[in-house]
């Protein structure tokens, strides 16, 4: 793992699936059980939160609201989304500032504690939608301090040959939410109302504080090699210091303003192309996850350097989302959100691995925080806008203008691995100690 201070790179490691010998290594999450839990913490998390969210969705669109319902469920995404744009400084000071574990299992136990008053208060009739406004606001808030203190604490539950892996694991979760919660959020309110919706997800939240509580962390210093990490520099001297981050985000920032747009454009697709229901819903969802869900496990097989990797998937994905634009065919549009799904899925390890090591560990919390928000102001502008676009052009016409836009995110990318070394660790580190004019420079 980086050192804070400058240290020599690691030397190659062996396939963090092979074990010595050439026998196949037992998996991750069988052999290091503090690394299982708190991974199984954050698919409780994660999947209650996306369960939330569609539920509460469907709530608005179905029971609670007449009219305005787009605006309506506009705002409920807004408060779904924005504590982790707003609140990014405090999150990366928090995280830095406190043991990760503790963190972790405060925001799981608030949360359950959020949503276990929500279900009681919707127990006793129906809720006003300004509280149940409140309560999305409340667990997005838990949640943007759970999943970048997570992704910050990884080397102090793995060693650095398992980084990769744990990465991948940590990103399945996205996929493993969306599959669970996009088909359970609806039924549950179906069945059971606000009230069952919130208690299921008080369960899941309460599971995950139990299960970081049980989690064996070990210290920070110990997990990057140093006795003493200096403190936390200026958030806004990380990406300054760091050139070649920096560009990868930016390049990463733009595509995900046309990716996030898949989740406007499938029920637009679904209702106006393939007049079908939501069972072809469910089944779109299905795929475009399940995709991802394969590409976290198998992005760190993808050969070649990572902004080689990352160019040629983000094409593959642009032809992915355009391809539905020309062959209105369900099996067509549920395997292109299969690919795309994989992609983005591959993508996110490679990228995040290389993060880990390239971020010297005092900036970690503060870049990961950063880097979450970063990512997630891009779904309410794409949700505006593509949802926007919707009522002039057609479902087809926005899956081209989502696979056009990707190509100029692509060539960026793909002109940033052909025309800059990617950075050692060490010399990562080297840099974030010049001055910011110094380190800013091309």
């Amino acid at each position: 793992m980086t050192a804070p201070s400058p240290a020599p790179a690691p030397s190659p490691e062996p396939s963090p699936e092979a074990a010595p010998g050439g026998r196949r290594r037992t998996p991750l999450v069988l052999r290091n059980r503090a690394f299982a839990a708190v991974w199984l913490g954050q698919v409780l998390t994660q999947a209650a939160v996306r369960m939330f969210q569609v539920g509460v969705s469907w709530w608005i669109v179905a029971y609670a609201v007449q009219g305005a319902r787009g605006l309506a469920s506009g705002l409920f995404m807004a408060a779904c989304t924005l504590p982790a744009v707003v609140l990014a400084p405090v999150v990366a000071g928090a995280v830095a500032r406190f043991a990760h574990r503790s963190v972790l299992r405060g925001a799981a136990g608030l949360a359950a504690a959020t949503a276990g008053v929500l279900a009681v208060w919707a127990q006793g009739g129906g809720p006003p939608l300004a509280g149940v406004y409140a309560a999305a606001l409340a667990l997005a808030t838990c949640q943007a301090f759970f999943d970048p203190c997570l992704t910050t604490s990884v080397p102090e539950l793995v060693d650095d040959a398992d980084i990769e892996t744990a990465t991948g694991f940590e990103l399945s979760t996205q996929s493993l939410a969306g599959l669970g919660g996009a088909l359970l959020g609806a039924l549950a309110v179906d069945r059971a109302g606000v009230a069952g919706l919130a208690a299921g997800c008080a369960v899941a939240y309460a599971g995950a504080a139990l299960l970081v509580a049980s989690a064996r962390f070990r210290s920070p210093a110990a997990a990057a090699g140093s006795e003493a990490p200096p403190a936390q520099r200026p958030l806004r001297h990380i990406l300054g210091e760091l050139p070649y981050v920096r560009r990868i985000l930016i390049c990463f920032t733009a595509a995900n303003l046309f990716t996030a747009a898949v989740f406007v454009v499938i029920p637009l697709y679904t209702r106006s192309v393939l007049g079908g229901g939501g069972g072809t819903v469910a089944l779109l969802e299905a795929s475009l996850g399940a995709g991802a869900l394969v590409g976290a496990f198998t992005g760190t097989r993808v050969p070649g350097r990572p902004t080689v990797a990352g160019a040629y998937c983000l094409g593959l994905m642009s032809l992915a989302l355009a391809l539905p634009g020309l062959f209105g065919h369900r099996p067509v549009f549920a395997g292109c959100l299969a690919v795309a799904g994989w992609c983005a899925g591959a993508v996110s390890v490679r990228f995040v691995a290389l993060f880990q090591r390239l971020v010297p560990t005092a900036d970690k919390p503060g870049f990961f925080a950063v880097m979450q928000a970063v990512l997630g102001a891009s779904l309410p502008v794409a949700s505006l806008v593509f949802g926007s676009a919707g009522d002039l052009l057609s479902p087809q016409t926005l899956c081209l203008v989502q696979g056009a836009g990707l190509l100029p995110a692509a060539f960026a990318l793909a002109l940033l691995g052909s025309r800059t070394p990617e950075p050692t660790p060490a010399a990562a580190v080297a840099a974030a100690a010049l001055p910011e004019t110094v380190g800013g420079a091309r």
